[in-house]
């Protein structure tokens, strides 16, 4: 059973996929959906990493001793000011890093 419901989610994922994917079908989206699909990817990140920065043992977390947070605030500063990914991962995890041993 287990595996038949292996098999049956990895056809949903492949086909979902290779409809949209495939050049050769003549499946297009218009504009509307194609903006409305352009939201998903920025909203499941949210749903990710909100919880992680601003819940901590079941309570809110928003205080200096919190860690996630600031290295959060970090990574979205760096972001904006310098466009660029590298910089910004490295930054925040670091800061993360050094928070996460002093505090």
């Amino acid at each position: 059973m287990i595996l038949l419901s292996i098999l049956a989610m990895t056809t949903v994922v492949f086909l979902s996929r290779y409809l949209f994917l495939e050049p050769k079908l003549p499946l297009k989206l218009n504009p509307t959906f194609q903006r409305i699909l352009s939201y998903s990817s920025p909203a499941v990140l949210t749903a990710i990493w909100a919880p992680i920065v601003f819940v901590h043992d079941d309570k809110l977390a928003l205080s200096f001793h919190n860690p996630y947070l600031i290295a959060a605030v970090l990574a979205a500063a760096v972001a904006w000011k310098t466009k660029n990914v590298i910089a910004t991962t490295v930054l925040s995890m670091g800061c993360f890093f050094a928070l996460n041993a002093i505090l």
